[in-house]
């Protein structure tokens, strides 16, 4: 099938941003692996990132940090392409606590989830569009792409095909159906179920809002609806329809039968090795946890924590890669990484902090060595699997420069002509006072404000302080919880809040065009917080709006606010000319306070990495390290004790990172 990608919107690409599209789909058509576009914010990226697209038509897979902006691009590109197949695919867990054990403490935390259903049928509808041979495919996903699925060559064999006049036994069509993972319901109609009343059945599809139904005469397929599965109205008839699987781990019976005898044979080795280092307790616990799992998938076609045993289901090697999303993907797609300077830096996390948890499993007998190879991509991994790459940045990193040779297509013309905010140093003598009057001045024009602190102690004290003298002011960072997050920031578009303090999560991915004003605090404190980069990010904030200025306050000029300072004003002065030249006004942002920043399930996001990395940033000497590994794991005990698992597996991720940083 050659599907043709169509895009709609009102608007045409202006600026600088038609010859960095130019750029980028002759860097494609060559053949050029790697492509790096560094857009300032409010350049328009997502539109000429739609724009390569269909210029392209290749199927995409569009890469971001996390379930928040994933929505908002995948809201995004469906306006952009209405009529191709726009696809979202993130983790589909409400919550989620994963299988972990404790040496310190000789706690065994279970595995414990909930499962939104709604995601579930996103990520099923993803796979499925992939490997229906449309062209026209965009998956927007978060890191979850770098997974371990089911092996799509498995997942393809067990796609069933129907027509109008197709002879096949009823008894033979449910058996076809249960292949596919789908189950018999008398009770509740649900996706991944199917019901027979008489000559009819009735097929409710893992991946969509519609269901199947399947009318027989005697032998042979009378005829088949798309019906509603609530009111069982008709929809359409069809003469034809694919099936595909009702779960993304389906796999043959043959395999499953093999896959038993291997796991039988790994055991006795394990348990055997277990025996000859003394470790009898672990040999039992393993032996009997095994072998019941063993008697489970026998019986019922799966266990408890199946996903361990992947690597037996999926045919694969000891310490073959798993197969993930990109492996659903034809040879010829194409990548692209949202704020990649980020994206990249998670990707390359994920597989440690999977192998730090499992290993303890395995050494103390909670699961077997194959358990090891049911984890992320390995980076060099994710690597390898890659076509051709566009990293898309407003200050792309190092990786990502090197890729690209160095040349990177830029695009700092804003459609609208903002220029980027002007920049102020002041000194940190009565910086607190300083900023109460600027924030008094912008709030009487009805503007908002952003103010970045390094602490999140400092980011509650400042927002109290702030509020006492009567303006709207709260704070965010990573203790708040994500709803919250997004809460907060409905309402300081909205007006319900003037100020904003925060640590390290104004930074990226915000679109806020009511902000005029940003304020740094101790700008001058070289550092990850205020590195050229975290910096060059949090000066964007205000470049959505026409009045944007930012205020650092230091003593100095440090490396980093220097580079920045002079890279804000070389785009100011070209962004100026261009303006000059084509008698552009500039002209303020007008944006709905939309969806983006409302409660929805499909944009919950699992923030502990985050709230882990920037706890992270907020220890300086060896005696306030030693002090935090003391009172970190006191925390992690009293978690354990109490059974909160969610935060003892935190505080036991961040004990660890302590304790390799003190031996440093």
């Amino acid at each position: 099938m050659s599907d043709q990608f169509e895009l709609i919107s009102e608007y045409s690409p202006m600026g600088d941003q038609p010859e960095a599209i130019r750029q980028l789909v002759d860097g494609i058509k060559s053949n050029v692996p790697h492509q790096t576009l560094l857009g300032v914010t409010g350049s328009g990226k997502t539109f000429t990132m739609a724009n390569v697209i269909k210029e392209i038509n290749k199927p995409t897979l569009i890469l971001s940090h996390n379930k928040t902006l994933a929505a908002q691009l995948y809201s995004e590109f469906k306006e952009f392409f209405p009529n191709n197949a726009v696809e979202y695919f993130v983790s589909y867990y409400d919550y989620y606590q994963p299988e972990a054990f404790l040496p310190v403490t000789g706690t065994y935390i279970e595995k414990d989830l909930s499962i939104n259903k709604e995601i579930e049928k996103l990520r099923l509808s993803a796979t499925s569009t992939l490997l229906s041979g449309r062209s026209d495919v965009i998956i927007v996903s978060s890191v979850s792409c770098i997974y371990g699925m089911g092996n799509p060559a498995d997942f393809e064999a067990s796609i069933l095909e129907f027509n109008e006049g197709m002879e096949v036994t009823r008894t033979k069509f449910l058996r076809m159906l249960v292949d596919s993972l789908y189950s018999r319901t008398e009770m509740e109609f649900e996706r991944g179920n199917f019901r027979v009343k008489g000559d009819t059945i009735d097929l409710f599809p893992g991946y969509a809002d519609y269901a199947i139904r399947f009318s027989f005469w005697g032998d042979e397929i009378e005829s088949i609806h798309k019906i509603d599965p609530e009111k069982g109205t008709t929809i359409e008839q069809l003469e034809y329809i694919k099936i595909y699987p009702a779960n993304l781990f389906v796999t043959s019976k043959s395999r499953m039968t093999e896959s038993l005898f291997d796991i039988q044979k790994d055991l006795d080795l394990q348990y055997e090795f277990f025996m000859g280092e003394g470790k009898v307790e672990e040999a039992k616990r393993l032996k009997d946890r095994v072998e019941q799992d063993i008697e489970m998938i026998r019986e019922l076609g799966y266990c408890s924590g199946i996903e361990n045993y992947s690597r037996y289901m999926d045919g694969r090697t000891p310490g073959e890669r798993p197969f993930c999303l990109m492996d659903y993907f034809p040879d010829d797609f194409m990548m692209m990484i949202d704020e990649s300077h980020v994206t990249i830096g998670q990707v390359r996390a994920m597989y440690g902090g999977d192998r730090s948890r499992k290993i303890n499993l395995v050494d103390f007998g909670f699961r077997l060595p194959a358990a090891m190879d049911n984890r992320p991509l390995k980076f060099e991994e994710f690597e390898t699997i890659q076509n051709q790459v566009l990293y898309v940045s407003a200050t792309p990193a190092d990786y990502e420069l090197e890729l690209s040779d160095g040349i990177i297509v830029e695009q700092v013309i804003r459609p609208t002509g903002l220029l980027d905010p002007k920049i102020e140093v002041r000194p940190t003598n009565n910086q607190v006072d300083d900023l109460l009057h600027e924030i008094q001045i912008e709030v009487k024009k009805g503007n908002r404000i952003l103010v970045t602190t390094l602490t999140k102690r400092m980011a509650e004290e400042l927002s109290k302080y702030i509020a006492n003298t009567k303006v709207n002011c709260t704070y965010m960072h990573s203790e708040i919880d994500t709803m919250d997050r997004v809460e907060i920031l409905s309402k300081l578009r909205s007006g319900a809040i003037d100020v904003l303090v925060g640590v390290n999560l104004l930074r990226e991915g915000l679109d806020l065009p009511e902000v005029s004003l940003v304020a740094i605090m101790d700008a001058d404190k070289e550092g990850f917080l205020r590195s050229e980069r975290s910096l060059t990010q949090t000066v964007g904030r205000a470049a959505r709006n026409l009045e944007g200025r930012v205020i650092m306050y230091g003593d100095k000029i440090t490396g980093s606010m220097g580079k920045t300072i002079d890279e804000t004003e070389r785009r100011r002065k070209v962004q100026e000319d261009y303006n000059t030249e084509h008698g552009i006004t500039p002209t303020a942002i007008i944006k709905k306070n939309t969806s983006a920043f409302q409660k929805n399930a499909a944009t919950e996001i699992d923030e502990a990495l985050m709230r882990v990395e920037e706890e992270k940033k907020n220890y300086g000497s060896k005696k306030e390290l030693a002090k935090l590994i003391r009172n970190t794991k006191a925390n992690m005990e009293k978690a354990a004790k109490e059974y909160d698992f969610l935060n003892a597996a935190k505080y036991r991720d961040l004990l660890k990172y302590y304790e390799e940083e003190s031996k440093k």
